[in-house]
């Protein structure tokens, strides 16, 4: 699939089982084991498998998709800092090494795949399918534009990972799970516990007095690096993109509602009947069946007749394009409850009977209007990309900033004062206008001011970057965070009071105390939560009463702190109920599945790894650390 779509793995081989257990199955090719040699290396290779060069530009783009398609996901830009502690760039490397040893073993073997099998495999993926099913070209090219790729890439890489699977496909086959495995394995993700529990918070710590100055100035110095100053970045980055530059490219109505007509049948919602076919090997068959379904024999029956179940015979609600064009032209022309003439098909002659129709709903120009002339604006902009950016890329070769260059050519060039590695501004919140899912954040801050940047892909077009300042990270004096200071002060003592005061109560409950005694004592409320696994997130119970309460005995006491210490919650176990194993069930067809593909995984990882052994696995540590900011 996409590069900005491949799922970052892992492959700790003690850490499988409980890593299916908590529902998160860990895909991966490879484990974290080749030998650093660095001998033959140009600067610009990060790695080599066999024969197979992975370049520094190469690898670099595949690491700034991966982090950009996860920044998408959350909502905000990924960090370096951020990634590598996610394991996120040796996950990268370690994908883009298995899948070159992976492609150097195709060749080896002399696989391939015809273009009509990658046209097929392509138009048969449900993402690119519009909403009559079929597969829809204008979805196809948005879906892959959104994430970086050319057709003509695109289709590239699904050759490779077409052969990649013919290989995978064959070593993984066959293999199944222990009968004891599964079954521990059940009992362990559906056992359910109940729970009586009790918040405490700040009404519950008291009354929390000022801290005096010396206090405060105290407190201070002991935590004075969770205060500290970021460092900050002032950056210029301007986009060149088909979105961006269709905003300024004018489209008239003529052009509008030509486009309208030619597409009025995907943008509307389509008719749909509910028809019954019958086919017949010639016109005169057909003839003779309709004059008895004119008699009042029913499609049922006669299609028992002829060996037919009722599914058969029903083709459900249809759409006239999922049809035979012949046979959907007379189906979609008759009134409901009427009974067609033969229709000579492409499959033989048919009779058909429409037993209801759902009117579609057929959307007006007016209401689209604005819509598709952003689309077709789009459109015309991809034209203009390519020829921008080899402009801007002529400019920037003779020395022209970004800014500079952004405006020799017209385009729009935007300055951010102050960001740190989070995307954040000096008063603490994100940036806001930086484009969503851009990851000009994280890359500012893997290069410095003066260099030239290569581009970064986006949304099918470049975004081009320069660092203008850099502002270093430095320790803040109190009158900076004074406000800051005190109210995480507060904090700590609200927790402290809490701790001290949940550890008494638990205390009193193993002694025999009745919750309910306790909770009145000090005005707050008994709450219950039942019938709750391990993975449930019942309503008003925190993650981390749910994980407590998994580590406890039946009628047994524990105290948990949540949001930060502010809040505690103590509570008891009331019951406990160890399911009965059902085969059948759907939630046991899934488990297995998922050991089944864990099981796959980790087949296909031992081969991957063998592999890379024998055919030769080097990495260039210098150039892997340059790309991932580990250098810096």
């Amino acid at each position: 699939m996409l590069r900005g779509m491949r799922k970052a793995s892992s492959n700790w081989v003690g850490k499988t089982i409980m890593a299916i257990v908590m529902g998160v199955l860990i895909i991966s090719f490879g484990v974290w084991g080749i030998a650093d040699i660095f001998k033959g290396f140009g600067q610009s290779t990060v790695a080599k498998v066999g024969s197979t060069e992975i370049s520094l530009n190469e690898f670099r783009q595949i690491y700034t998709d991966r982090l950009q398609q996860i920044s998408r996901q959350v909502g905000r830009p990924l960090t370096p800092d951020q990634a590598r502690a996610f394991g996120l760039d040796r996950q990268v490397l370690q994908q883009t090494i298995a899948e070159a040893a992976l492609d150097e073993e195709a060749r080896r073997l002399g696989l391939g795949q015809s273009d009509d099998q990658i046209r097929q495999f392509i138009m048969n993926d449900p993402n690119f399918k519009g909403v009559n099913g079929n597969f829809d070209p204008n979805r196809f090219q948005a879906v892959i534009r959104n994430f970086g790729y050319t057709e003509q890439r695109y289709v590239s890489e699904q050759r490779k990972v077409s052969l990649r699977r013919q290989i995978t496909g064959t070593i993984g086959a066959g293999l199944e799970p222990p009968k004891a495995m599964l079954d521990m394995l059940t009992r362990f993700q559906n056992e359910q516990r109940a729970i009586e529990f009790v918040r405490l918070d700040a009404a519950q710590a008291g009354t929390i007095e000022a801290p005096s100055p010396e206090a405060l100035a105290a407190y201070f110095e002991d935590h004075k690096v969770q205060f500290r100053a970021p460092e900050y970045r002032k950056i210029a980055f301007t986009v060149i993109s088909p979105e961006e530059i269709g905003k300024w490219t004018e489209v008239s109505d003529e052009d509008a509602k030509k486009a309208f007509e030619q597409r009025k049948d995907r943008l509307g919602t389509p008719e749909k009947r509910q028809i019954q076919q019958l086919v017949f090997p010639n016109a005169t068959e057909a003839q003779a069946a309709r004059e008895r379904l004119a008699g009042g024999m029913s499609f049922e029956d006669l299609g028992k007749e002829r060996g037919l179940s009722a599914s058969d015979v029903d083709l459900g609600l249809v759409t006239k394009s999922s049809l035979d064009a012949a046979v959907g032209n007379a189906a979609f022309a008759l009134p409901a409850g009427e009974i067609s003439q033969p229709i000579q098909g492409a499959l033989g002659t048919s009779i058909v009977k429409v037993s209801k129709i759902e009117p579609g709903n057929e959307v007006t120009y007016a209401s689209v209007a604005g819509d598709l002339k952003r689309e077709i604006a789009t459109e015309r902009a991809r034209v203009k990309v390519a020829d921008l950016r080899d402009k801007m890329e002529d400019e920037r070769g003779g020395g022209a900033s970004v800014i500079d260059a952004a405006q020799k050519l017209g385009l729009t060039a935007v300055t951010i004062d102050a960001v740190d590695r989070s995307g954040r501004a000096p008063n603490g919140q994100p940036v806001a206008n930086i484009p969503q899912g851009l990851d000009v954040v994280s890359q500012a801050f893997n290069t410095d001011v003066g260099v030239d940047n290569d581009a970064i892909s986006f949304k099918g077009g470049y975004v081009w970057y320069d660092v203008l300042a850099i502002t270093p990270s430095r320790d803040r004096n109190l009158d900076e965070v004074r406000d800051q200071v005190e109210a995480r002060w507060r904090q700590d003592q609200i927790a402290t009071k809490l701790k001290t005061k949940a550890t008494e109560m638990a205390q009193k409950l193993e002694a025999g105390g009745k919750l309910a005694d306790e909770a009145a004592a000090i005005g707050a409320k008994v709450e219950t939560a039942t019938g709750f696994k391990r993975d449930d997130t019942p309503a008003s119970v925190p993650a981390a009463v749910v994980a407590a309460a998994f580590r406890t005995a039946k009628d047994g006491v524990g105290q948990t702190p949540v949001t930060g210490g502010t809040e505690m919650i103590v509570f008891r176990v009331t019951d406990i109920v160890d399911p009965a194993i059902d085969t059948a069930s759907e939630a046991f067809k899934k488990l297995k599945d998922s050991i089944d593909q864990a099981l796959t995984e980790e087949q296909v990882a031992s081969y991957v790894n063998k592999l890379q052994t024998d055919i030769g696995t080097t990495i260039n540590q210098a150039a892997f650390a340059q790309v991932t900011g580990a250098n810096q």
